[in-house]
């Protein structure tokens, strides 16, 4: 059986760090032919292909994605190593790299990540954009696990797994008003001006239905995919807007918004996407704080 080369396992790591064998080759001082070779070697050791060409940049395939993960944990316990023998603190801050949804309550991350900013041990880095986008990301190890409203999508390419961390039913929150009567749902919604998520949200599929089936046509003014904007609609308009309550928890408390009517057959999610088979050590304790939380 093939024993592993570390120095070209360290030549690996650079070039999939650069995703360029000219940029790799640069920094470690050697020439990109001979760069080549130790790849190559390397490869023929693991009997796996590690890299893809896309253009100018080399992709890591999924063979490349775990032998990273690997040379991550391997590198990291060697800086350790050293840094025990000659006597210094080994509890460096460690990176922990967070995409979530654009459409995900700002109040839900915040209560999520708040211990975490204000640990010494631990630096955060915050991304948001599209979930396609932050698990291509993930994909890539720039990032190392996406919140989200939504399960990852099944993919061949990537065995993503979702973890469940909260779910709250959906509200109709608006202003106070001074009606007696109780709210009527959903007739009292006939006719009546929403603002509502848009309608890829899971939760906005759900309220529809079953609008639909009660043959209730309110009158939509506005759609939006930014939570943080539906509560801002929310606020200043006067209309009734479909939100989980932790969206508005602020205006809640202040009494600038109350809520109308608590719809517990709606329900929000709020998840934790990640890749399982190429998880590293290091990023597996960070996980276990996520769902732990």
């Amino acid at each position: 059986m093939a024993s592993l080369n570390f120095h070209h396992l360290r030549y690996f790591w650079m070039i999939a760090n650069e995703s360029n064998l000219t940029r790799a080759a640069e920094r470690l001082h050697v020439s990109q032919s001979a760069l080549s070779i130790q790849l190559r070697q390397l490869e023929d050791s693991l009997g796996q292909k590690l890299f893809e060409r896309e253009g100018k940049r080399l992709q890591l395939t999924e063979a490349g994605r775990i032998a990273l993960d690997y040379a991550n944990t391997i590198f990291r316990a060697g800086d350790e190593l050293i840094s025990l023998m000659h006597g210094r603190a080994t509890g460096e801050r460690q990176l922990l790299r967070i995409g979530a949804v654009s459409t995900l309550s700002r109040n839900f991350q915040l209560e999520l990540v708040r211990s975490w900013v204000q640990r010494s041990d631990v630096e955060l880095v915050l991304h948001s954009g599209n979930l396609r986008e932050l698990l291509l990301q993930m994909l890539g190890h720039t990032i190392d696990l996406v919140l989200s409203n939504r399960p990852a999508p099944r993919d061949t390419q990537a065995n993503w797994h979702c973890h469940l961390l909260d779910e709250q039913p959906v509200s109709l929150v608006g202003k106070p008003n001074d009606v007696k009567q109780p709210f009527r749902f959903p007739e009292d919604l006939n006719g009546r001006p929403l603002l509502l998520p848009s309608i890829e949200s899971e939760i906005r599929s759900a309220f529809d239905f079953l609008l639909e089936q009660a043959d209730v046509r309110p009158l939509v003014v506005a759609e939006v995919d930014d939570m943080a904007m539906l509560r801002l609609l929310a606020r200043e308009t006067g209309h009734l807007a479909l939100v989980p309550p932790v969206v508005v928890l602020d205006e809640l408390r202040q009494g600038l918004l109350v809520e109308h009517y608590c719809i517990t057959d709606i329900r929000e999610r709020f998840l934790c996407d990640y890749a399982k088979p190429t998880l590293s050590k290091c990023v597996g304790q960070r996980l276990t704080d996520v769902v732990s939380t």
